[in-house]
């Protein structure tokens, strides 16, 4: 700090000349002082005048401070009026240069205060400098890189960093099979087809969302309303346009008052089962009617009360619908599809509880999709699963057989690892009670048997056995007398037993095998993905839960599966009555990461949809 001058103690003078007689007279005063004094207190004005409104309410000291920092950064100036201040400059300190720079008056560049120096330097101070703000000078750029900054008077700020578009960032390829050769050397486009296209997807309801909150704070609030959200999820409806639609964690409210509106201007008809108990969303499944016919729709509930196994509200919905195939191909027919969606328990410690939710769901499809002769039509069964690849649970499904006597209950989903814990629920046989009415193969017990088709099939002299028993010769409790008609007992013919032994028509109800610790079933069902990038290297994500992600999604349907099999190899199964013809691929982990995980501005579930395409083989009579 330089040694205090006569120049100074006469600005500590005014400054307590300030506080004692207000601003209008110290004005007066300053006009006739020193220039540098003169442009202090018409600083000083100017701040005035930045805060009107607040020249009652701001105390004294707040002015006081305000002058004193104008002060001391006149103090600490090193250059900016030698002449007039008579003081020998200060030496050079190594540290940033405080410079002087004209601040605009208009608010739209109330924040451009930084010139580059030589255009400070060649600054003619013609204005008026009261007001003056102080910022730190930029270092001197070399001359061969200094860029020239073309507009006069307005600091120059660096453009923002050019951001991704989040389209772009999740861009998603379609992957065309239609004309790649199946496992026997056939194109799958051979013949005709009945092609359409089937989209699952999670739109997570907005109350569950609201109740976990903790999962969504990397996301900005404005994002997460319904508004925002429904319009993105109808444009991406829009967007890719499937002929059916499967959706699960459908608000109630949401669904009538906005989505099934939507949707059936879109041209679909829709189906909606709420869960149970006080649960407010539930699974839909829309389809267009100028595609399909249906045929039946079944809501399937998993609670069954007095069963502790199956105490939870999770539901699916089953629809079996007709191909319409159009007329141009003259009298030929498609067999009919079922399709299957739901939203499986999320629990990851309680396996038990999704596989025998699963079982039920996998008996309903079975009744549904069985033909006359005791076959299955195609079947695509879909939805949140909470279970990763390759889990007990998803080999089941794929595999139609799971061993699970002795298994830990936690790792049936292989959702989480619970290995660690000294206690760990292990699921024992039979998984579930025989009152279910449902077997170990997944089917329920009426599909089990034949039927008896001469049950209740008597014939005349049979039943003519019984005209003079024991007991159509007793009076009945009650019987009005009626002379002539109710007053006379059957007298039995000589030689008629008094008792028939009756037939036994009714055979006894089998007793069900019950495999011990096997479940299984007959559907022959294979996934549409592969869970595997090979490009990348990298896992498929589905969701991105506490920014990990992992697949929970699916897309089941009815096709065989190949024997030699490879993760990298994009096609899993060899195409049956139902071919896939293509699908819309995911993404890894890595890329949600960039795009800030899910939710985010762009996909407004924190699900990814899941979407293929399908032919069906076209017969002729």
């Amino acid at each position: 700090m330089a040694p205090r001058g006569p120049d100074q103690e006469e600005c500590e003078g005014l400054l307590q000349q300030w506080r004692e007689e207000g601003s209008s007279q110290v004005l007066s005063t300053l006009s006739e002082g020193p220039l540098v004094d003169k442009g202090l207190a018409q600083s000083s004005l100017a701040l005035l005048m930045d805060n009107p409104g607040e020249q009652d309410a701001v105390s004294e000291d707040k002015w006081s401070s305000r002058q004193l920092s104008d002060l001391r950064a006149a103090e600490n100036l090193e250059e900016p009026f030698p002449e007039v201040l008579g003081e020998e400059p200060l030496p050079e300190v190594e540290g940033p240069v405080w410079t002087a720079v004209p601040m605009q008056t208009g608010p739209q560049y109330a924040d451009c205060a930084a010139l580059p120096m030589g255009a400070l330097a060649a600054e003619q101070w013609e204005e008026d400098p009261a007001v003056v703000a102080w910022s730190i000078a930029p270092e001197p750029m070399p001359q061969e890189e200094a860029l020239i900054w073309p507009f006069e008077g307005l600091g120059q700020l660096q453009p923002p960093p050019m951001e991704i578009p989040y389209h772009e960032i999740l861009w998603r390829e379609w992957e065309d099979f239609s004309t790649q050769p199946d496992a026997q050397g056939l194109e799958a486009g051979d013949g005709p087809q009945f092609q359409f296209t089937l989209m699952s997807y999670n739109i997570l309801a907005q109350d569950l969302m609201q109740q976990s909150s903790e999962l969504y704070l990397h996301c900005h609030p404005d994002i997460l309303s319904w508004n925002y959200r429904f319009a993105n999820l109808m444009q991406e409806f829009q967007h890719w346009d499937p002929d059916i639609l499967c959706l699960q964690e459908v608000q109630e409210d949401h669904y009538w008052e906005q989505l099934e509106p939507s949707l059936r201007m879109m041209g679909f008809t829709c189906f909606y089962k709420r869960r149970t108990g006080c649960k407010t969303d539930g699974c839909a499944v829309c389809y267009k009617p100028t595609r399909f016919r249906l045929l039946c729709a079944s809501p399937v509930e998993y609670f069954r009360p007095g069963l502790e196994l199956l105490n939870r509200d999770n539901v699916g919905l089953v629809l079996l619908l007709q191909p319409l195939v159009p007329e141009g191909l003259g009298q030929v027919s498609v067999a009919p599809l079922c399709v299957a969606n739901t939203h499986v328990l999320y629990n990851p410690r309680r396996g038990d509880v999704k596989l025998a939710q699963m079982a039920i769901l996998l008996a309903e499809v079975d009744k549904v999709a069985r033909l006359s002769d005791g076959s299955h039509c195609p079947i695509i069964l879909c939805g949140d699963l909470n279970s990763v690849p390759d889990s007990p649970l998803y080999n089941f499904i794929r595999d139609g057989e799971l061993q699970y006597h002795g298994m830990p209950a936690w790792k049936v989903s292989g959702q989480e690892d619970f290995s660690h814990q000294l206690y760990q629920r292990k699921l024992q046989a039979p998984l579930w009670p025989s009152s279910l009415g449902i077997t170990d193969c997944c089917q329920y017990i009426t599909f089990c048997h034949p039927k008896r088709s001469e049950r209740l099939q008597y014939s005349r002299d049979f039943l003519l056995r019984f005209r003079f028993c024991d007991v159509a010769c007793q009076r009945p409790v009650g019987l009005v007398l009626i002379e002539g008609v109710t007053d006379t007992k059957p007298e039995r013919p000589a030689g008629w037993a008094e008792s028939v032994l009756e037939e036994d028509t009714l055979e006894p109800e089998p007793v069900l095998p019950r495999t011990v610790g096997t479940i299984q079933h007959c559907l022959h069902l294979t996934s549409v993905y592969t869970h595997f990038l090979p490009q990348h290297g990298r896992p498929e994500v589905t969701t991105m839960p506490l920014g990990l992600g992992t697949t929970v999604d699916y897309i089941f349907f009815s096709a065989e599966s190949c024997e030699n099999r490879n993760r990298t190899d994009r096609r899993l199964c060899q195409d049956g009555t139902l071919k896939l013809l293509g699908r819309l691929s995911l993404l890894s982990e890595e890329i949600l990461w960039a795009a800030n995980g899910l939710p985010n501005p762009f996909c407004s579930s924190d699900h990814l949809c899941l979407l293929a395409s399908f032919g069906m083989q076209v017969i002729a009579p």
